[in-house]
């Protein structure tokens, strides 16, 4: 075996904190999870949006929000905890009022992800997976945000903010610490993330139509084709496979 191994950007997420039993989690809570679960054929299925909506309402996974999932779908609480540490959208700590993601995989790296989010870490005095002391952000580096047109790319609440620099996340971090309002700008206009996480969870908030669908780079090319009268070719016939063929002959002789 080779002295280099896998570096994982996980090594310190670690799992559920038990030993804090604080809860907001109440009947209206679990009522909610019947309303979510309710929607699936198998109940289980809803573990995911259920698990936001504990997010939502403790601002990480707590100990009351695994018991309580795993009462509403008839799990165990293992079950329900080997989920809830499997994705990196779940929260083992207590995140900020806002959560900020910066890209630094494949182009967002290329195009300056790393210094970005070295640039955001040394604004707010933490380390990439902690808290400011004041609650106000939480940060988080992420493993591809699919947007490698407008890279490098950061997210706040899961709201997309495109071709970032170091100047125009500072001039974001900073609006966001007065309580200024701010758009996404192929999005909404930002609310906390508990509330984003309410959203996840599958009940709506009324901003699903306030940002456009996608942005110039991403259109690019429609446009060009559209200008230049350029259509995709006509698809061809399907050939016939042989257990279509059977068919027709079997129906033939009928």
């Amino acid at each position: 075996m080779s002295g280099h191994e896998f570096e994982s950007w996980f090594p310190d997420s670690g799992g559920i904190d038990y030993e804090d039993t604080a809860t907001a989690i109440t009947d209206a809570t679990v009522e909610e999870m019947r309303q979510i679960a309710a929607r699936y054929p198998q109940p289980r299925s809803a573990l995911l949006p259920m698990l936001h909506l504990v997010q939502s309402v403790e601002g990480r996974i707590s100990p009351a929000g695994v018991r309580a999932c795993a009462e509403v779908l008839g799990i165990t609480t293992a079950q329900v905890s080997g989920v809830a540490t499997f994705y990196t959208m779940y929260r083992r700590r207590p995140g900020g009022r806002h959560h900020v993601g910066v890209c630094t995989t494949a182009l967002c790296a290329v195009m300056g992800g790393d210094h970005l989010l070295d640039r955001v870490c040394d604004k707010l005095g933490i380390h990439e997976g902690e808290t400011t002391a004041d609650g106000t952000f939480s940060i988080e580096r992420i493993e591809c945000n699919a947007a490698c047109d407008f890279a490098p790319v950061m997210m706040v609440n899961w709201e997309f903010f495109d071709n970032m620099t170091p100047a125009k996340a500072d001039e974001l971090l900073d609006a966001l610490a007065a309580g200024t309002a701010v758009k996404s700008p192929r999005g909404a206009t930002l609310t906390s993330w508990r509330e984003a996480e309410r959203v996840l969870a599958g009940f709506p908030d009324g901003r699903a139509d306030e940002g456009p669908t996608a942005g110039e780079a991403s259109t690019l090319g429609l446009r060009v084709a559209r200008e230049k009268g350029w259509r995709a070719p006509d698809a061809p016939p399907p050939v016939p496979t042989p257990t279509d063929e059977a068919s027709d002959n079997q129906g033939g002789a009928a």
